[in-house]
């Protein structure tokens, strides 16, 4: 999807300069600093989502039972 992002920013960068009215130069350029945008968070995204680590449990936290008590029925 990122890919895509990025192919959408760059066609859109050229459509901005290759227009000549002062409106379809705006919104292409719009749509382009929205897609910038975009295409750097969803880098981001990718990059932050391989380096983290994997969330720790509550069952591994808690303290370990005293082995020296009895089981409780």
């Amino acid at each position: 999807m990122r890919w895509l992002w990025l192919l959408a920013t760059v066609l859109s960068w050229v459509l901005c300069f290759t227009r000549h009215s002062p409106g379809a130069l705006g919104f292409w350029l719009l749509v382009g600093i929205v897609g910038a945008i975009g295409t750097a968070l969803a880098f981001a995204q990718v990059r932050i989502a391989a380096n983290a680590q994997p969330d720790l449990r509550i069952e591994l936290m808690r303290a370990p039972p005293n082995r020296n008590e009895p089981p409780q029925a």
